[in-house]
């Protein structure tokens, strides 16, 4: 089994790296294998709401995005990492949550989403409900830890002594480990819940 993590930090070793590397090791234990990539440190613009992609089959801007779609497709579960601004998620990292959701078009039932925050101080539960919304969107069970998916930190490696935040991670990342392999022997044995067709509704119609 894999998990693809996206860190939305423009800073490479910052701490929302330090929160990712403690799941690492959970991951790592359970064989468990993972794949990080750094988005918020990239130039990536956001949708245009073109529907390119439902001809082609992938965004029409064709950078990382289209990039990491087959890797998102392959993988088991997906964690979604950020720091804070003003409350919200790094905006290249919504650019590309948001581009790489509409333009993928397989289905993503029952793959783990997890989204880890990282802050000064506020706009933590803010964010987390923010990110959570791609998950929930797309029939993707939401990995829970003991405390809402969150640690503290401003300067570089503080977030290393916030141990209740350390012990979150690593709980996520075990809980989100029993949800993948439960999944899969689920799926085994009942297959995927049953689709119906799409009803789409407006406040007009």
């Amino acid at each position: 089994m894999n998990v693809l993590m996206l860190n939305g930090s423009p800073r490479v070793n910052g701490n929302t790296s330090i929160a990712l590397k403690e799941m690492e090791k959970i991951f790592d234990a359970e064989g468990i294998k993972t794949e990080t990539i750094q988005i918020g440190n990239q130039d990536i613009r956001s949708c245009i709401a073109c529907n390119t992609c439902y001809e082609k089959g992938k965004c029409v801007f064709d950078d990382i995005v289209n990039e990491i779609a087959p890797r998102f497709e392959a993988c088991d579960g997906l964690v979604i990492a950020s720091p804070v601004y003003y409350a919200s998620a790094n905006a290249t990292l919504v650019a590309l949550l948001t581009r790489l959701f509409y333009s993928t078009h397989f289905d993503k039932t029952m793959k783990v989403g997890a989204s880890v925050v990282c802050a000064r101080r506020g706009g933590l539960s803010a964010t987390f409900d923010e990110l959570n919304k791609f998950f929930t969107i797309s029939g993707m069970p939401v990995a829970s830890s003991q405390y809402w998916n969150s640690i503290h930190g401003r300067d570089a490696g503080q977030a290393s002594e916030d141990l209740e935040g350390l012990q979150t991670m690593r709980t996520l990342a075990r809980n989100m480990t029993f949800l993948m392999k439960s999944i899969a022997l689920g799926k085994e044995k009942y297959g995927l819940p049953e689709r119906e067709e799409s009803v789409r509704t407006n406040f007009i119609h």
